[in-house]
């Protein structure tokens, strides 16, 4: 039976409350993309000041780029007054016995031409190619001004966004693996994607506009009211009728654009799940219902996308039109004062102008203030992240881990990744230099937090962890990996070559070394058959490799570490038997001489250890060879014999 149009959008819409669950053994659920909208900024204060310091750095920069925008803005209102003159030339011209009544602003502008228009004659049409010169040079200024401002503002914001994302990427390396545990893949990508691009555009664009708008607005007044008192009171009157009218679209448009985000994201997160469990859905023929919960989504997402483009496209004809009803009663008024009270015909003409550029800055501020809202929003965001708590630094007089032998021991460790939830409870192992320890049992038994506290991505609450006899805390951490190779379950390729990615594991290994870490995986041979051998380009995580192929260049990544101690973790859980033969060739060839600790479902891959250890609810239960376990009779009895099964 399909679902619901609330459940899907509930299941498949992402949002930043909407973290994914992480257990202590399980991965988050990684998501196509983050949280489109970002909602209101909590903070508006303490978000602009923390900008301000990445701009602070491009302070002057920013300082020439204001005063090229205000010049911009005054040529732009200038250019338009030295209209007045001209016509007002061009009218007494036709009627000489009309007495102009010029404004101050428009006599100096007068002056200024005809200072200009001496040099060529006394003539209208000197007066008037010289009032169209000074016109074009204002422009050519403006022109000027706001190609220096563009250039400015952008090398000042482009170099806040690339300290930006400098920052938060250096942070993303120094918090602990408990941050990623919660976190979802999503999410985190969607502060580098969407929140650093909302802060580009409002910096780029939003910031300049309002900045712009501004001076637009508050220049337009001032040469309103320098032109006529009476003209400049009728256009203000429209100014609320702007604003309310704009602010009722914006509002209604708002509540469908967050409406069209949820279904956007709804879409996108089926789509997504769909496309990826092709095979399942296939092999259990749930194409028609598929097909129906997509046509639900998809309808919702049509409808909603209707009104919110609807009222969003309304916005422009709308105010558009107020403006030229305001426009047109600016005129008749206008005319009535050209007859009543000797108002030039320059001056109407530019006032015109003027009247209808007065509610443009009004619409663009509007506009702008819920992008800027938006922007820091998805700045809060990715302070958030700047701002949690990085990975406990090394102890003072931590000291780098040199060569080792490989003796492990952990006394009486406890542990639980939140706090009254213990998942280790006083485990106590010894694992001597090149010894196979393998920890069996039960999902969620705490086997794999085991070697996440060897790798110091945890810290234990109790107890100690030692190699060679040494706390595992008295060395750094970086060292201490390094001396850590680690087999997952789960193989991440990144893009680059077989060779490339067989040497991530030590950066500096020669391709000989590369090599012998293949033969030593048994990876050599496939690889050979590849397009390219070690030359073929991995891409798309080794999606054109099969999990066995994957699998086995990760043991050669281990291999080429030369770490002394070697963790597998369910390194064959994902393969067949035949895959997992193979695979196991390549680890008893890694393992050799090595301290390994082997995490296994499958019973058949750890009869060979040294030492197998029962894990259940945090505890060890049985410890012993595999003949010592099955002659003993208990919980691992059970489990290789069959008569119980793991949970």
């Amino acid at each position: 039976m399909a679902r619901t149009i609330e459940e899907l959008e509930k299941r498949y819409a992402r949002s930043e409350n909407m973290k994914s669950p992480r257990g202590p053994m399980g991965g988050p659920r990684r998501g196509p993309g983050g949280p489109r909208g970002s909602g209101k900024p909590k903070n508006v204060g303490a978000t602009v000041k923390r900008l301000c310091s990445y701009l602070a750095k491009y302070r002057i920069q920013l300082f020439f780029a204001f005063f090229m925008m205000i010049i911009n803005t005054v040529t732009s209102l200038i250019g338009s007054y030295m209209l007045a003159p001209v016509i007002d030339k061009l009218w007494i011209s036709v009627k000489p016995d009309y007495e102009v009544n010029m404004s101050a602003m428009e006599k100096t502008a007068d002056r200024i031409i005809t200072s200009v228009c001496e040099k060529f004659g006394s003539t209208t049409l000197a007066y008037v190619a010289s009032g169209i010169a000074v016109l074009a040079a204002v422009y050519i200024v403006g022109i000027g001004a706001s190609y220096l401002q563009s250039r400015l503002m952008l090398s000042a914001t482009q170099g806040a966004l690339q300290t930006i994302r400098n920052d938060l990427f250096e942070k993303l390396q120094a918090l602990p693996v408990r941050f990623f545990d919660k976190e979802t893949t999503g999410d985190i990508m969607s502060r580098f994607t969407n929140d650093v691009d909302n802060i580009g555009m409002m910096l780029d664009n939003s910031l300049v506009s309002l900045v712009s708008g501004s001076i637009t607005l508050i220049g337009t007044l001032v040469f309103m009211l320098t032109t006529n008192v009476l003209l400049t009171m009728v256009t203000v009157v429209f100014v609320p009728v702007f604003m309310f009218g704009g602010g009722a679209i914006a509002k209604r448009s708002s509540k469908y654009y967050k409406g069209q985000q949820t279904s956007l994201g709804a879409v996108n997160g089926y789509i997504e799940e769909t496309v990826s469990g092709q095979k399942v859905i296939k092999v259990f023929s749930h194409e028609p219902e598929c097909e129906q919960e997509f046509s639900l989504i998809n309808d919702d997402l049509r409808d909603k996308q209707f009104k919110a483009q609807f009222y969003g496209g309304i916005m422009g004809p709308v105010m558009g039109n107020t403006s030229q009803i305001s426009y047109a009663v600016t005129l008749g008024v206008g005319g009535i004062l050209m007859v009543t009270r000797g108002l030039s015909p320059g001056a109407l003409t530019v006032f015109a102008g003027y009247s209808r550029q007065f509610s443009m800055p009004i619409n663009m501020i509007s506009q702008q203030m819920s992008n800027v809202f938006s922007a820091l929003a998805g700045a809060e965001r990715v302070f958030r992240v700047m701002d949690t708590e990085p990975e406990v630094p090394d102890l003072v007089g931590a000291v780098p881990m040199g060569k080792i032998e490989g003796r492990v021991e952990m006394k009486n460790v406890t542990f639980g990744y939140d706090e009254g939830k213990t998942i280790l409870k006083n485990i106590s192992v010894t694992a001597n230099p090149g010894e196979k320890i393998a920890f069996v049992g039960s999902t969620g038994a705490g086997k794999t937090t085991i070697t996440n506290l060897l790798n110091r991505f945890y810290d234990i609450d109790e107890g100690e962890i030692t190699i060679d006899n040494k706390p595992i805390e008295s060395y750094t951490r970086s060292s201490l990996r390094e001396n850590i190779a680690m087999v997952l379950q789960n193989t991440h390729l990144f893009t680059g070559t077989v060779m490339e990615n067989i040497r991530y594991g030590r950066p500096d290994a020669t391709d000989e070394e590369v090599i012998a870490a293949a033969k030593t995986a048994s990876a050599h041979s496939f690889i050979m058959r590849l397009s390219d051998g070690y030359n073929t380009l991995i891409e798309g995580d080794g999606a054109n490799l099969s999990q066995g192929q994957r699998q086995l260049l990760n043991i050669a990544r281990a291999a080429v570490s030369k770490a002394p101690i070697l963790v597998l973790d369910e390194a064959t859980s994902s393969v067949d038997t035949r895959t997992e033969r193979h695979i196991e060739h390549g680890m008893d060839r890694l393992m050799k001489s090595r301290t390994t600790f082997v995490i296994a479902h499958r019973l058949s891959t750890v009869r060979n250890s040294d030492r197998i250890i029962v894990l259940e609810h945090g505890q060890i239960v049985e410890e012993g060879t595999h003949d010592e376990l099955l002659a003993l009779g208990g919980r691992y009895y059970e489990l290789y014999t069959g008569k119980k099964e793991l949970d």
